[in-house]
This record gives C-alpha cells, sequence and structure tokens, in this order.
C-alpha cells in the first residue's frame, strides 16, 4: 500500500471489505476485473439478475458460448442462462482466487444468485443453491438465497452441509435476526456432524438505500415530517449492527468460534444514492466498522475514491438511531410494513429481470440461429 493510501485502501485498515455490484464477462476477461482489485481494493463481487440482464442484452461477448450450446443441442433458455452465468461467475472465482489464499477464505468471494422465481420454495431454493456450487465447482463462490421466511430454512441446510451462503434482500431487524439464527444453527449441526466448518462463509446482505426511498415515500405521503427524511436507513443498519456484535459473541458462539466458525458479516447492499439531494457516498461514510463488507456499484466506488473520508461511524449516535424508529412510529410510518413491502417488490424486481433476461437470451439465440 501507498504511504497515502486511497479512501478504498483506508476502509479496509478499519475492517470493512469492499466488493463490487458488477459483473460481466468483457470485465473480466478484458482486464477490468483485475484493475477493481488492484486499483480500489475491491475484494469480491455480486451479481444478480439484474447484472446478468444488462451484462447479456448488448453485445457480442457471449454469442461463441451460445453459438456452442446450441450445436451441442442445448435449446432451453434458462439452461443457456445458467450455463453463461456460471461460466462468468467460475471466471471471476478464478480472478479472485490469489484474494481468497491470501485471506485465509475471508474475502475473494463471488456470488451468484438461486433463480428469484423460488425465493417462496424452500426445498427448491436448498437443491438450486446445492447444484450452484457443484456446477461451478469453486471454494470461493457464495450462492445467494433471499432472506424470505421460506429462504431461512434453506440458508440454515445449505450452511448445514458446509457450503457458503450470501444471504440477500433483508430489510427488517427481525428479519436480519432470524437469519443470523439461521446461520448459527446451522453451524451448530455441521460440527455437530463432524463437519468442519472453516470452509464455510457467509454474510447478510442488509439492503440501504431502498429503505430510504419507501420512507421518504411515505413521510411524503403524510406530509410535515421532512427532518426525519433520509436517516431511517442509516439508523436501520446501525441497530443491525449492534445485533451482529451480540449474535457473534458469548458462550454459545465462542465454543463454535474455537471449531474455527466465522462470524456471518454484516454486508450493505443497495448502497448507490437513490436521492440526488443525499451526498452521493451517504451509505459508505456512515456505514464504516469492522467486520462488515460495503458492496458498492462502480459509480459509487469512483465517488468514494474521489472524495471519500473514511472513519468509523457505524457506532456512533446509537441512541439517535434507536428514538428515530419511535419518531416515525409516531408519524405514522408502518416500519414492518414498509419492510415486508420492501422484501416481496424486492423478489419481484428480480423476477422480473429474470423474466427480461431470458426474453433477451431468445431474441440473441433466435439472431444467432442460422438463417
Amino acid at each position: 500500500m501507498s504511504p497515502n493510501p486511497s479512501p478504498l485502501h483506508s476502509l479496509s485498515a478499519l475492517g470493512q471489505s469492499v466488493w463490487v455490484d458488477f459483473l460481466s464477462r468483457d470485465s473480466i476477461r478484458g482486464g477490468h476485473l483485475q484493475e477493481l482489485i488492484d486499483r480500489d481494493a475491491v475484494v469480491g463481487a455480486t451479481s444478480n439478475p439484474t447484472i446478468f440482464q444488462k451484462a447479456m442484452a448488448t453485445g457480442e461477448a457471449y454469442d461463441e458460448q451460445l453459438n456452442e450450446l446450441r450445436a451441442a443441442g442445448t435449446s432451453d433458455v434458462k439452461e443457456l442462462f445458467w450455463a453463461l452465468a456460471e461460466q462468468d461467475v467460475r471466471e471471476a472465482c478464478d480472478v479472485f482466487r490469489p484474494v481468497w489464499d491470501s485471506g485465509s477464505g475471508r474475502d475473494g468471494y463471488v456470488s451468484l444468485e438461486v433463480a428469484p422465481d423460488l425465493a417462496y420454495d424452500t426445498l427448491s431454493t436448498f437443491g438450486e443453491a446445492m447444484r450452484l456450487h457443484d456446477e461451478v465447482d469453486r471454494p470461493n463462490l457464495k450462492v445467494k438465497i433471499p432472506a424470505t421466511k421460506p429462504g431461512l430454512a434453506a440458508i440454515e441446510d445449505v450452511i448445514a452441509k458446509g457450503r457458503s451462503i450470501n444471504v440477500t434482500l433483508i430489510f427488517s431487524l427481525g428479519r436480519y435476526a432470524e437469519v443470523a439464527e439461521s446461520y448459527v444453527r446451522g453451524i451448530e449441526r455441521l460440527v455437530a456432524e463432524g463437519g468442519d466448518p472453516r470452509g464455510v462463509a457467509s454474510v447478510a446482505s442488509f439492503f440501504v438505500s431502498r429503505i430510504d426511498t419507501e420512507g421518504d415515500r411515505r413521510l411524503d405521503e403524510i406530509g410535515g415530517h421532512d427532518h426525519l427524511k433520509g436517516r431511517l436507513a442509516v439508523a436501520n443498519a446501525k441497530l443491525a449492527y449492534q445485533h451482529f456484535k451480540a449474535v457473534f459473541a458469548g458462550p454459545r458462539w465462542e465454543f463454535l468460534a474455537a471449531k474455527r466458525a466465522t462470524p456471518q458479516r454484516v454486508l450493505w447492499a443497495s448502497t448507490s444514492t437513490k436521492n440526488p439531494d443525499y451526498p452521493d457516498t451517504l451509505y459508505v461514510e456512515e456505514l464504516i466498522g469492522a467486520d462488515t463488507v460495503n458492496t458498492m456499484p462502480e459509480e459509487t466506488i469512483a465517488a468514494y475514491q474521489d472524495h471519500g473520508r473514511p472513519q468509523a461511524r457505524l457506532e456512533t449516535e446509537l441512541t439517535q438511531a434507536r428514538r428515530l424508529f419511535d419518531e416515525l412510529a409516531r408519524a405514522g410510518v408502518d416500519y414492518d410494513d414498509l419492510t415486508d413491502t420492501l422484501e416481496r417488490e424486492g423478489v419481484e424486481k428480480f423476477s422480473d429481470s429474470f423474466d427480461q433476461l431470458l426474453d433477451g437470451l431468445r431474441e440473441k439465440q433466435s439472431s444467432l440461429a442460422p438463417a
């Protein structure tokens, strides 16, 4: 590291890992992903149906493999997608493998999400997560499972089988508590069955900016409470971090830690600022703390490198954070309804992106077909 580290390198010194919310074949094979690692201290990557939709819809990066798959007799569009996505993630895992090796498995992961239409199906989610781990066949893969009620059991079962998981679409403190419990129970089962927890890593992806977007919208409908806007997402994350510290401490966890189990770190997702009136690095600056991950789109990475002010702020103003929940309730904002809505809409948005992605692959498949 240089004598004057960049803002993102300084986050690492404060205990926070930077992952990029972006993945495409061009970026992997063209060296851009390696640039992000070298220049911007990026130590992991995550994908979702929306990211793959953007990557696969344009350009020619996937044409050769599509032609090969067609020649081999693969015509089902879902099978085509998984073949393309698994290859991208496999190659990205290889790019990050030195990071994974040098950090004893703390970072260097790439995340691949189960199909969003399985979000409310426990058994199918479990089966798909296990299949993806087998197909990609990389130790630094994390399969993403949505934190729906049915997803919780699948998360525990996959962890108990010794596989790494990125739990996604977490919005509420209550659901986060259930996610952390599912992870701990999964590790306990793995250890009880004689398994080695050292190869298991997990993050709990807490979505941030969408909470302010929905909270502000509801405050606008109510009217007269502008001083409460733009504060819920950070307060929510700060209290989630306090729960993280409580869960991964004490006798129950210490027993598992003695077996070399690692805590399920909290990951801040959806950290680009949606409201142009808010600072573009708001959800980086306010959420810096030890044993956390911030997954950022490239524009947020560039903004933070340009004018970030690294300082551990995640455990500041906790009293104000707790008080905010009471203030919002008195104003008429129903926190449980807000977070339930965001979870439902989050699944729907990824499902819509997945459908659009499949439609785009059908069109591309047709355009490549011989006349």
